[in-house]
């Protein structure tokens, strides 16, 4: 395996956490996408409870938290990432109902038929998108809506180059009509499938992970693995902007049957 070709799992989680923490979202969305997967859920009230997995820093919870009224408990893996989602929401005014936890997505602290809304972006992929929606719906009410976006190809056939890499970094993507045929097989509705526009990967991550990458590195200058880390990043968004028309992150949106 090449240097170029190296998964982010690969390298030590605290760097990649201080990475990712410098940035307003941890991976590809926007505000506009996220307002526009909350319109396909149903109403949620004051009473409804939704779960954030792998939330971040918080970047869309705090989008959905000033679009609805329900409590809102958002879960990740790294500590610093729920400091900052906290902090977040309390700079927001939302802390009374708007709460980060670290969590497992793969042992969630909820009780079964306890959630309204699972909401889950840039995320699944840590646990797979099967398992994940499969594992996920025993905490959803019956009616209750999952909204992930997953990586996903456009084609059927694509160029080595980028095949190879995403073989690699996530073997599970696929093409869409499979991703949704997955859906309807653990036990949803497809509710809604739609891609995310380039800007949410350009101008709302890669874009922003430049000023980061200058910040991350005046800090890390001669640490091999941290250079790694962003050199790693810096190949990504050549990759994207080379291959867009062949992949990307769509947002599925589910009901439980």
């Amino acid at each position: 395996m090449s240097d170029e070709n190296k998964s982010i799992h690969e390298f030590d989680f605290n760097l990649i956490c201080e990475y990712f923490s410098l940035l307003e979202r941890q991976g590809p969305g926007s505000p506009e996408q996220t307002l526009n997967a909350l319109s396909f859920v149903g109403p949620l009230s004051e009473d409804a409870h939704i779960a954030d997995i792998g939330c971040g820093t918080g970047g869309q919870t705090m989008v959905l938290a000033r679009n609805v009224p329900a409590k809102i408990t958002g879960i990740d893996l790294f500590l610093r990432f729920i400091e900052l989602f906290n902090a977040n929401a309390l700079n927001l005014g939302l802390g009374e109902r708007v709460k980060g936890i670290v969590g497992d997505m793969n042992i969630l602290p909820f009780q079964e038929e306890e959630l309204d809304l699972i909401w889950s972006e840039g995320a699944i992929y840590n646990i797979g998108f099967e398992r994940g929606i499969t594992q996920w719906r025993k905490f959803l009410k019956p009616g209750g809506y999952l909204a992930v976006t997953e990586a996903s190809w456009f084609t059927d056939n694509r160029p080595d180059e980028i095949h190879d890499f995403w073989m690699n970094a996530y073997p599970e993507i696929d093409t869409v009509p499979r991703k949704v045929a997955q859906i309807q097989q653990a036990g949803y509705i497809p509710i809604a499938t739609f891609i995310l526009p380039e800007t949410c990967w350009t101008d709302h991550f890669y874009v922003p992970q430049m000023k980061a990458r200058e910040i991350f590195l005046q800090k890390y200058r001669g640490n091999p693995m941290a250079e790694g880390l962003a050199a790693n990043e810096k190949h990504e968004a050549e990759l994207y902007a080379k291959y867009k028309d062949y992949y990307g992150y769509v947002f599925y949106i589910g009901k439980k049957i």
